[in-house]
């Protein structure tokens, strides 16, 4: 091969390195241009999945809220302050089945989101009551269905128990300190209104105290 010949041999191989080089870098560019537009899309779904979920949690809220201010159909209530508040060792006679407030034992049933699956003694409930508690109780009234339903949103609720209540007169009823609610099933929606206005609610005698700490059988 001659001289001229290998010259041209080994220009044309730079050509094709090069071309291939270009070719190269045009691919990097299209894949650095997708892979930066697949990530902002990626990032603005994120993004307004966020604020939807956002609105939907305040929204939430403030239905709540709004649902807490307004006064529970067909509660019962008693004056707070001709309920009793003393600690006594022997058994009390309350009034109400179950009880709302009144005098009761030193120490107080666990009711961080606490479901009892036997009767608890009234005069340790109170207790709990007075510390901001919602006391959820049933009969054989209410169905297992009913049952498991309100288990399961006691389990998630801090400063509740629940227990069954045999001599009660209603299937579910739903006690705070002075307030009283009852209903046949679990969906009503009154339910979660009661536990909305009255879990650490205006009407706790002892706000903050502790809920964790207290017994946990009878």
């Amino acid at each position: 091969m001659s001289k001229t010949s290998k010259k041209a041999a080994s220009s044309a191989r730079k050509e094709r390195i090069e071309e291939m080089r270009r070719a190269d870098k045009a691919r990097e560019r299209r894949n650095r241009v997708l892979t930066i537009g697949l990530s902002t899309v990626i990032v603005a779904g994120l993004v307004g999945w966020g604020a939807y979920a956002i609105d939907n949690a305040n929204e939430k809220e403030e239905r709540q809220a709004a649902a807490a201010k307004e006064p529970v159909r067909g509660e019962k209530t008693w004056e707070a302050k001709k309920l009793g508040r003393d600690h006594v060792t022997k058994a009390v006679s309350y009034p109400m089945t179950p009880p709302v407030g009144g005098d009761h034992h030193q120490a107080w049933m666990t009711c961080d989101g606490t479901v009892y699956t036997k009767a608890v003694a009234h005069e340790n409930a109170v207790h709990s009551l007075e510390h901001g508690a919602v006391w959820i109780t049933y009969n054989d009234k209410a169905s297992d269905a009913d049952v498991k339903k309100l288990a399961d949103k006691v389990g998630r609720t801090p400063y509740t128990l629940m227990s069954p209540e045999k001599d009660q007169a209603g299937a579910i009823m739903l006690s705070a300190w002075g307030r009283q609610l009852t209903v046949d099933s679990a969906s009503d929606p009154r339910v979660q209104q009661f536990l909305s206005k009255y879990v650490q609610g205006a009407q706790t005698p002892e706000p903050g105290a502790a809920c964790s700490g207290g017994l946990t059988a009878t």
